[in-house]
């Protein structure tokens, strides 16, 4: 029984061909997905930075992208730096993100103007939309 070279190096090109399917070609292909959606870039179009920055392409120059991070604030940064571009969230959503935010809003002015009434020494009593009250004065027996 001789030792075969194929034998012996056989684990070692198995372990190489399954690094790179498994490991190289995905973190190729992530890149090139990656670079052809920097180089898409165009005005107008909401992007997120790798920091987690989210702004509007206003300008492309060379390798850089000018963001508008504000109203009036523009930005230079790197193509690579761009994380993703974002896409516009539908109008349902939106509407219900903002009525959500203005029941906590609306929430927070009547927890505050109790809290007025009380340093005040008022009796406070709020009724809500299912009729039931709030007393923050004393207790009734």
């Amino acid at each position: 029984m001789g030792n075969n070279p194929l034998g012996t190096f056989l684990p070692l090109i198995l372990l190489v061909v399954v690094f790179y399917f498994l490991l190289i070609r995905p973190q190729r292909k992530r890149q090139q997905e990656q670079l052809q959606m920097q180089n898409a870039l165009t005005p107008g179009a909401r992007v997120m930075t790798t920091t987690g920055l989210f702004g509007t392409v206003v300008g492309l120059q060379d390798e850089d992208v000018i963001l508008e991070i504000a109203p009036g604030v523009e930005t230079r940064w790197v193509k690579a730096a761009i994380g993703r571009v974002v896409t516009p969230v539908d109008g349902a959503d939106a509407d219900e993100t903002d009525s959500a935010q203005s029941v906590a809003e609306e929430g927070v002015r009547d927890d505050a103007h109790e809290d007025i009434q009380k340093d005040k020494g008022e009796q406070a009593t709020e009724t809500s939309e299912d009729g039931g009250s709030k007393d923050s004065g004393t207790k009734q027996s």
